[in-house]
């Protein structure tokens, strides 16, 4: 009962129909927020494209500048002296075989981003979907099947985020906690936005950022003025 107060009271508290300026929607979040816990701030963005067309499907990462809020855990399929760079860098499990062997007939899931070296991808291509159907897959153009095993675990645990457009065109993505200023949010919102527009497919016509929400994990959803996704505000 108290969390459906909460959410009533949180909502009551500004126009839902509006749509607010970025520093507005941020304000009115942190200033709504009631549950007792540090919640983690989403933002669900709904681009003009259609992803049933390859040349329109939206998939990136982006660095965010005050990270998550969370640190991630690892997991490298690697092996040999990239399996020691792997836990010299701080991965979290690191394995070839038997970690394949662990995801696939254990169904050992315990981490939240999976790194692979090169040489691994086709022992690794048989948990496609197991890690897919979670956005877990390592994949080459989000710089998590590299050599590099050191860099892409700093990134990963350093706030990295990995985003990719579902079928109704919405990208879904964490851009950090309610317990973070003002400013922070800001910044890390707008990170996303300019990934996103320079992932901007050629082929999409018409208004690319048709909505903007954002929410905690308990409250409801703020309305953001598309508008401002094409610039970023000062």
């Amino acid at each position: 009962m108290a969390t459906q107060k909460g959410y009533r009271n949180a909502s009551a508290a500004y126009d839902k129909l509006k749509k607010y300026t970025v520093d507005e929607s941020i304000a009115i979040l942190k200033k709504t927020a009631f549950a007792k816990f540090d919640e983690t701030v989403d933002l669900a963005v709904r681009l003009g494209v259609n992803p049933k067309y390859s040349d329109q499907m939206v998939r990136g990462a982006c660095m965010l500048p005050n990270g998550t809020g969370k640190t991630a855990k690892v997991a490298v399929f690697a092996k040999g002296d990239k399996a020691t760079e792997a836990r010299d860098a701080g991965a979290d499990f690191v394995g070839d075989d038997d970690l394949i062997e662990k995801i696939q007939n254990e169904g050992f899931m315990d981490f939240d981003k999976a790194i692979a070296t090169p040489d691994m991808m086709g022992k690794v291509g048989k948990l496609g979907k197991i890690l897919g159907r979670r956005g877990l897959m390592p994949n080459p153009k989000l710089g998590t099947v590299t050599f590099d095993i050191a860099k892409a675990i700093r990134e990963a645990k350093g706030g990295r985020v990995e985003f990719k457009v579902e079928k109704a065109g919405v990208v879904h993505t964490v851009i950090g906690k309610k317990s973070f200023t003002e400013q922070q949010l800001k910044e890390n919102l707008m990170a996303i936005v300019d990934m996103l527009n320079k992932l901007k497919p050629s082929s999409a016509k018409g208004t690319y950022f048709k909505s903007v929400t954002l929410s905690t994990t308990m409250g409801p959803g703020i309305k953001v003025e598309p508008a401002e996704m094409v610039v970023s505000p000062k």
